[in-house]
C-alpha cells in the first residue's frame, strides 16, 4: 500500500510538470508570433481574404484587446494572406513616365512635332509637354503627375507610335533638389573613375541613336522616283508635314478611284441676303451668334439631299449603301492645312443650331485642337471657297463620300429680272459627284434643289 501510494505521488507530479512546460511553450510560441507581427507591421500590412479583415497596426497598439487577438488568431488559421505594400519614396524621388496616348483608330504614327517644355521645368498634371502632327489632326501629349521634368527620351521629328516613352517626369520636389547638385558634381570632377564610366553610356546610345535618323528608306525610294531638282540660289528645301502629306495623299486617290464630274449653276443671293440683313439682329439678341450665309447653304443641301438620296449614298463593292441620315462635312483651311469637320445630324438642327455647330468647329481647327472623333464620318461635303475670293472652281470629292458641293464668292452681275436687265448678287456653285453612282439627271436636280431654296428661303418652312 505505502509502494502504490508513493508511485502515484510521483506521476501526479510529472504530469503537472509536463503541463507546465507545456503552458511554458505556448507562452513562447505567443511571444515569438507576436514579435514577428510587431516586425511586419513596421514595413507592410497583411490583410485576411475574409470579411472581417484588420490591421496589425491596430493589434499591436492594443495588445489586450480580446477581440483583436480573436480575429487574429481566427483569420490567420486556415486563410491564405496578401500582401499591401506601399509605394517606396527613396531619397532619388519618384518618377514617372510620359507616353504617347491613343491617337485614333486609324492612326498608327506620328511625328513629334515640337517640345512645350525643357528639361527642368515645372509641369502640372494633364498639362501639355509636347506635341504629335497626325495624317489628320495635332495631338497633345500631357504631364500624368505634377512634377519636374528630368529629360526627354525622343527628338523632335523623331516618328512615335502609341505606348512609346517620351519623357521621365519627377513627381518629388526634394528628389529634384537632390538630383540637381549630384549632376553638378558629377560635371566638374571628370578625371573620377565613376563620371568616365557613365559618360561612355551616354555617348555610346547617342552613337547608337544617330544611325537610326538618317535610316529611314522612304526620302531614298521617292528621291529614286522623283528626281529632286539641283539646287539653286534663293531657294529653300522644307520637308512636307504629315497632314499634307495625308491630304496629298488622298486627293490623289479621290482622283484615281472616282469617276469625277463636275456640273455648275448659278444662284441670286438677293433673298437670302435680304433675310439676313433684316433678322441679322434679332438672331443674334436670341440665339447669341451671328446668322450667316453658311447656314442656308446647310439647309439648303440637307433638302437636296432629301430629295436625292442617292447623292448622300456611297459604293462599297458591289453594293451600294443609302443612308438615312445627313452628316454635312465643312471644308476649313487652316495654316497646317485642309481639315473637314463634320456636322452630326444637320437635317434635324435649325439655323441657330448649325450656326454654333460651324463657329465652334472652325474656332477649333484654327487653334488646332479639335479631335479625330470630330473628323469623322461624313456623308456630304460643303466647300466655300468664295471666303478667298474664288469665282469659280472644281471641287474634289472627299473619300469616301460620293459629292461635294462647291460655293463661290458673291459678285454683282447684270441679269434679266421681268424683261429688264438689273444688277444682282450672284454666285456659282459647282457639284462635283462620283458619275460611277451618280447619273448626271440626278447630279442636276440637285444642284437645281440648292438654287431653288437659296433663291427662296421660303421653301424650306412649307417644304416643298
Amino acid at each position: 500500500m505505502m509502494l502504490r501510494a508513493v508511485i502515484r505521488r510521483a506521476s501526479s507530479r510529472s504530469s503537472s510538470a509536463s503541463g507546465l512546460g507545456k503552458s511554458l511553450q505556448s507562452s513562447r510560441v505567443a511571444a515569438a508570433s507576436s514579435q514577428s507581427f510587431h516586425s511586419v507591421s513596421a514595413t507592410e500590412t497583411l490583410v485576411p481574404r475574409g470579411n472581417h479583415a484588420r490591421s496589425f497596426h491596430h493589434r499591436s497598439s492594443c495588445p489586450g484587446c480580446s477581440d483583436c487577438s480573436r480575429t487574429a488568431f481566427n483569420g490567420y488559421q486556415g486563410i491564405s494572406l496578401q500582401r499591401w505594400v506601399r509605394p517606396f519614396s527613396s531619397d532619388s524621388g519618384d518618377v514617372v513616365e510620359a507616353v504617347v496616348p491613343h491617337m485614333g483608330e486609324s492612326i498608327t504614327d506620328g511625328t513629334l512635332a515640337n517640345f512645350l517644355k525643357k528639361p527642368g521645368d515645372r509641369v502640372e498634371a494633364d498639362e501639355a509637354i509636347a506635341q504629335i502632327e497626325t495624317d489628320k489632326v495635332t495631338i497633345d501629349i500631357a504631364s500624368p503627375a505634377s512634377g519636374v521634368i528630368q529629360e526627354f527620351l525622343v527628338k523632335e521629328g523623331d516618328t512615335v507610335e502609341p505606348g512609346n516613352k517620351i519623357a521621365i517626369i519627377s513627381t518629388s520636389a526634394d528628389a529634384v533638389s537632390h538630383v540637381a547638385p549630384s549632376e553638378k558634381i558629377a560635371e566638374k570632377p571628370a578625371p573620377k573613375p565613376s563620371p568616365p564610366a557613365e559618360t561612355p553610356k551616354v555617348e555610346s546610345t547617342k552613337v547608337a541613336e544617330k544611325p537610326k535618323a538618317p535610316s529611314p528608306p522612304p526620302p531614298t525610294k521617292q528621291s529614286a522616283k522623283e528626281p529632286q531638282l539641283p539646287p539653286k540660289d534663293r531657294e529653300r528645301r522644307v520637308p512636307m508635314t504629315r497632314l499634307r502629306k495625308r491630304v496629298a495623299t488622298r486627293l490623289k486617290d479621290s482622283q484615281n478611284t472616282f469617276a469625277l464630274l463636275t456640273t455648275f449653276n448659278e444662284v441670286d443671293m438677293t433673298n437670302l441676303m435680304k433675310l439676313r440683313s433684316q433678322y441679322k439682329d434679332a438672331f443674334f439678341e436670341k440665339h447669341g451668334v451671328k446668322l450667316g450665309l453658311m447656314s442656308g447653304f446647310i439647309k439648303a443641301a440637307v433638302s437636296a439631299l432629301q430629295h436625292q438620296p442617292v447623292v448622300n449614298a456611297v459604293i462599297d463593292g458591289d453594293d451600294i449603301i443609302y443612308r438615312d441620315y445627313v452628316d454635312i462635312s465643312i471644308a476649313v483651311g487652316t495654316s497646317k492645312g485642309l481639315v473637314v469637320p463634320v456636322i452630326r445630324g444637320a437635317d434635324k438642327m435649325n439655323f441657330a443650331e448649325i450656326e454654333k455647330t460651324i463657329n465652334g468647329l472652325a474656332k477649333k481647327a484654327n487653334e488646332g485642337t479639335i479631335s479625330i472623333d470630330e473628323m469623322a464620318g461624313g456623308s456630304f461635303t460643303v466647300s466655300n471657297g468664295g471666303v478667298y475670293g474664288s469665282l469659280i472652281s472644281t471641287p474634289i470629292i472627299n473619300p469616301p463620300q460620293s459629292a461635294i458641293l462647291g460655293m463661290h464668292s458673291i459678285v454683282q452681275r447684270p441679269m434679266v429680272v421681268g424683261g429688264s436687265v438689273v444688277p444682282r448678287p450672284m454666285m456659282y456653285v459647282a457639284l462635283t459627284y462620283d458619275h460611277r453612282l451618280i447619273d448626271g439627271r440626278e447630279a442636276v436636280y440637285f444642284l437645281r434643289r440648292i438654287k431653288d431654296v437659296v433663291e427662296d428661303p421660303q421653301r424650306l418652312l412649307l417644304d416643298i
